[in-house]
Protein backbone atom coordinates (compact mmCIF):
# COMPACT_ATOMS: atom_id res chain seq x y z
CA UNK A 1 0.00 0.00 0.00
CA UNK A 2 0.96 3.80 -0.43
CA UNK A 3 3.33 4.68 1.70
CA UNK A 4 1.92 8.25 3.90
CA UNK A 5 3.50 11.10 2.08
CA UNK A 6 5.61 13.60 3.26
CA UNK A 7 4.81 16.98 4.46
CA UNK A 8 1.07 17.59 5.57
CA UNK A 9 -0.89 14.31 5.97
CA UNK A 10 -4.39 13.55 6.92
CA UNK A 11 -4.16 13.17 10.33
CA UNK A 12 -1.23 14.34 12.80
CA UNK A 13 1.23 11.44 11.77
CA UNK A 14 1.64 8.49 9.56
CA UNK A 15 0.28 6.18 11.30
CA UNK A 16 -2.70 7.88 12.02
CA UNK A 17 -2.98 7.83 7.88
CA UNK A 18 -2.72 4.77 7.74
CA UNK A 19 -5.88 4.22 10.48
CA UNK A 20 -7.95 6.95 8.32
CA UNK A 21 -7.32 5.59 5.30
CA UNK A 22 -7.95 1.66 6.29
CA UNK A 23 -11.38 2.88 8.06
CA UNK A 24 -13.15 4.96 4.88
CA UNK A 25 -11.22 2.09 2.89
CA UNK A 26 -13.82 -0.32 5.29
CA UNK A 27 -16.48 2.10 4.72
CA UNK A 28 -16.23 2.35 1.37
CA UNK A 29 -16.45 -1.19 0.55
CA UNK A 30 -19.42 -2.19 3.19
CA UNK A 31 -21.60 0.61 1.74
CA UNK A 32 -19.90 0.70 -2.07
CA UNK A 33 -19.52 4.79 -2.26
CA UNK A 34 -18.79 7.34 0.79
CA UNK A 35 -19.15 11.19 1.41
CA UNK A 36 -15.82 12.93 2.64
CA UNK A 37 -13.72 15.63 1.78
CA UNK A 38 -12.26 15.94 -1.43
CA UNK A 39 -8.77 15.48 -0.28
CA UNK A 40 -9.39 11.71 1.36
CA UNK A 41 -11.12 10.49 -1.15
CA UNK A 42 -8.15 11.43 -3.93
CA UNK A 43 -5.38 9.39 -0.93
CA UNK A 44 -8.26 6.51 -0.82
CA UNK A 45 -8.41 6.24 -4.31
CA UNK A 46 -4.75 4.62 -4.45
CA UNK A 47 -5.36 2.52 -1.37
CA UNK A 48 -8.65 1.09 -2.21
CA UNK A 49 -7.89 -0.11 -5.78
CA UNK A 50 -4.71 -2.55 -5.37
CA UNK A 51 -6.96 -4.06 -2.25
CA UNK A 52 -10.04 -4.68 -4.75
CA UNK A 53 -7.39 -6.09 -7.37
CA UNK A 54 -6.45 -8.46 -4.70
CA UNK A 55 -9.69 -9.48 -4.54
CA UNK A 56 -10.15 -10.34 -8.33
CA UNK A 57 -7.64 -12.55 -7.90
CA UNK A 58 -8.34 -14.52 -4.65
CA UNK A 59 -6.16 -16.95 -2.75
CA UNK A 60 -5.35 -16.81 0.96
CA UNK A 61 -2.14 -14.74 0.84
CA UNK A 62 -4.04 -11.86 -0.85
CA UNK A 63 -6.79 -12.49 1.35
CA UNK A 64 -4.17 -12.12 4.50
CA UNK A 65 -2.75 -9.06 2.50
CA UNK A 66 -6.05 -6.73 2.10
CA UNK A 67 -6.75 -7.90 6.03
CA UNK A 68 -3.53 -6.35 7.04
CA UNK A 69 -3.88 -2.90 4.84
CA UNK A 70 -7.43 -2.93 6.45
CA UNK A 71 -6.25 -3.63 9.98
CA UNK A 72 -7.98 -6.27 10.55
CA UNK A 73 -7.14 -8.66 13.48
CA UNK A 74 -9.21 -10.96 15.00
CA UNK A 75 -10.26 -9.73 18.34
CA UNK A 76 -13.61 -10.05 21.14
CA UNK A 77 -15.10 -6.78 19.50
CA UNK A 78 -14.46 -6.98 15.83
CA UNK A 79 -13.36 -10.01 13.32
CA UNK A 80 -13.70 -7.64 10.01
CA UNK A 81 -15.22 -10.62 8.41
CA UNK A 82 -18.16 -9.00 7.04
CA UNK A 83 -16.19 -6.65 5.55
CA UNK A 84 -13.66 -9.10 4.02
CA UNK A 85 -16.33 -11.58 3.28
CA UNK A 86 -18.02 -8.77 0.88
CA UNK A 87 -15.02 -8.02 -0.65
CA UNK A 88 -13.91 -11.33 -1.99
CA UNK A 89 -16.89 -12.58 -2.18
CA UNK A 90 -19.21 -9.91 -3.82
CA UNK A 91 -16.84 -6.73 -5.07
CA UNK A 92 -13.62 -8.71 -6.14
CA UNK A 93 -15.70 -11.42 -8.44
CA UNK A 94 -17.88 -8.44 -10.05
CA UNK A 95 -14.66 -6.66 -11.58
CA UNK A 96 -13.23 -9.84 -13.15
CA UNK A 97 -13.47 -8.51 -16.60
CA UNK A 98 -12.49 -4.80 -15.69
CA UNK A 99 -8.74 -3.99 -16.00
CA UNK A 100 -8.59 -1.45 -13.39
CA UNK A 101 -10.56 1.87 -12.37
CA UNK A 102 -12.84 0.78 -10.03
CA UNK A 103 -13.68 4.10 -8.37
CA UNK A 104 -15.44 7.14 -8.91
CA UNK A 105 -14.58 10.41 -7.03
CA UNK A 106 -18.01 13.24 -7.88
CA UNK A 107 -17.31 16.35 -6.66
CA UNK A 108 -19.90 17.67 -4.27
CA UNK A 109 -20.31 21.66 -3.54
CA UNK A 110 -18.10 22.68 -0.25
CA UNK A 111 -18.99 21.60 3.51
CA UNK A 112 -21.74 24.09 5.41
CA UNK A 113 -19.53 24.28 8.62
CA UNK A 114 -16.27 25.02 7.68
CA UNK A 115 -16.58 25.51 3.43
CA UNK A 116 -14.13 22.17 3.08
CA UNK A 117 -14.66 20.86 -0.63
CA UNK A 118 -16.77 17.96 -0.44
CA UNK A 119 -16.76 14.29 -2.48
CA UNK A 120 -18.09 11.46 -3.38
CA UNK A 121 -16.06 8.31 -3.71
CA UNK A 122 -17.97 5.19 -4.90
CA UNK A 123 -17.39 1.85 -6.18
CA UNK A 124 -17.99 1.57 -10.35
CA UNK A 125 -20.47 -0.45 -11.18
CA UNK A 126 -19.43 -3.58 -12.52
CA UNK A 127 -20.52 -4.48 -16.63
CA UNK A 128 -23.79 -6.18 -16.43
CA UNK A 129 -24.50 -9.26 -18.65
CA UNK A 130 -26.32 -7.81 -21.46
CA UNK A 131 -23.70 -4.91 -21.68
CA UNK A 132 -21.15 -7.72 -22.37
CA UNK A 133 -23.31 -9.11 -24.52
CA UNK A 134 -23.96 -6.12 -26.49
CA UNK A 135 -20.20 -5.60 -26.33
CA UNK A 136 -19.29 -8.66 -28.57
CA UNK A 137 -21.73 -8.25 -30.67
CA UNK A 138 -20.39 -4.89 -31.64
CA UNK A 139 -17.25 -6.46 -31.58
CA UNK A 140 -18.72 -9.54 -33.90
CA UNK A 141 -19.99 -6.50 -36.58
CA UNK A 142 -16.58 -4.79 -36.20
CA UNK A 143 -14.77 -7.70 -36.98
CA UNK A 144 -17.06 -9.23 -39.68
CA UNK A 145 -16.77 -5.27 -41.38
CA UNK A 146 -12.89 -5.59 -41.37
CA UNK A 147 -12.58 -9.11 -43.17
CA UNK A 148 -14.99 -8.10 -45.80
CA UNK A 149 -12.74 -4.91 -46.32
CA UNK A 150 -9.82 -7.13 -46.38
CA UNK A 151 -11.48 -9.58 -48.99
CA UNK A 152 -12.53 -6.56 -51.21
CA UNK A 153 -8.99 -5.50 -51.18
CA UNK A 154 -7.51 -8.60 -52.18
CA UNK A 155 -10.23 -9.25 -54.79
CA UNK A 156 -9.80 -5.85 -56.64
CA UNK A 157 -7.50 -6.98 -58.77
CA UNK A 158 -8.98 -10.07 -60.28
CA UNK A 159 -12.02 -7.52 -60.44
CA UNK A 160 -10.42 -5.41 -62.79
CA UNK A 161 -9.40 -8.18 -65.16
CA UNK A 162 -12.86 -9.18 -65.38
CA UNK A 163 -13.97 -5.81 -65.95
CA UNK A 164 -11.74 -4.91 -68.96
CA UNK A 165 -13.02 -8.60 -70.47
CA UNK A 166 -16.52 -7.81 -70.40
CA UNK A 167 -15.67 -4.20 -71.78
CA UNK A 168 -14.18 -5.60 -74.80
CA UNK A 169 -16.92 -8.25 -75.30
CA UNK A 170 -19.31 -5.47 -74.73
CA UNK A 171 -17.72 -3.63 -77.89
CA UNK A 172 -17.80 -6.56 -80.25
CA UNK A 173 -21.19 -6.96 -79.14
CA UNK A 174 -22.08 -3.95 -79.93
CA UNK A 175 -20.33 -3.53 -83.13
CA UNK A 176 -22.11 -7.02 -84.39
CA UNK A 177 -25.11 -5.10 -83.49
CA UNK A 178 -24.71 -2.23 -85.73
CA UNK A 179 -24.88 -4.85 -88.94
CA UNK A 180 -21.43 -4.80 -89.61
CA UNK A 181 -19.02 -7.93 -88.53
CA UNK A 182 -15.61 -7.36 -86.40
CA UNK A 183 -13.59 -8.89 -88.88
CA UNK A 184 -15.34 -6.58 -91.84
CA UNK A 185 -14.72 -3.53 -90.88
CA UNK A 186 -13.51 -1.14 -93.69
CA UNK A 187 -9.53 -0.21 -93.26
CA UNK A 188 -8.65 3.83 -94.23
Amino acid sequence: MPTPKKGPRLGGSGAHQKHILANLAKSLIEHGGITTTHAKARELRPFVEPLITKARKGGLHNRRQVMAALEIRNTAFYDGGGVIAKLFEQVGPAYVERPGGYTRIIKLGPRRGDNAPMARIELVEARTVQQQATDEATAATRRAVKETAAKKSTAAPEDEVVDEVVEDSVVADAAEADGEPEDAKPEA
